[in-house]
């Protein structure tokens, strides 16, 4: 087994387990913004790494279509994750979204009245 391999293996096993951390996160959380966050996390910390270790293997396959088209969706997913997670949680603030009874600070009901 060489090294790209043991890479390739490791990053996979990382999105696998950052995948189902999420999950687990998305049916345990207790209110709409925890499981956004946890939602968040399948997407960025799941998804890059397997990503990553397609782009490695395309790479070391001579397909490097594979490799850019991978490197291309590592950089869209970390453009784009984060603006869409806060739109969506920015909406679900402004549409009432009930917050947890955990919850103990309101930071962002501060900030609106400054």
């Amino acid at each position: 087994m060489s090294i790209l391999e043991v890479i390739i293996c490791v990053l996979l096993v990382i999105g696998i387990f950052f995948t189902l951390a999420g999950v687990v996160g998305v049916i345990r959380m207790p209110d709409t913004f925890c499981r956004l966050q946890s939602a968040t996390n399948i997407a960025t910390m799941g998804a890059m790494p397997i990503a990553l270790a397609c782009s490695i293997y395309g790479f070391s396959e001579s397909n490097t279509s594979l490799g850019i088209k991978s490197l291309i969706i590592v950089v869209f997913l970390l453009i784009s994750n984060p603006v869409g997670a806060h739109a969506m949680a920015r909406a679900a603030y402004k549409n009432k979204a009930e917050l947890s009874d955990k919850t103990k600070f309101d930071h962002y009901r501060r900030d609106i009245n400054g």
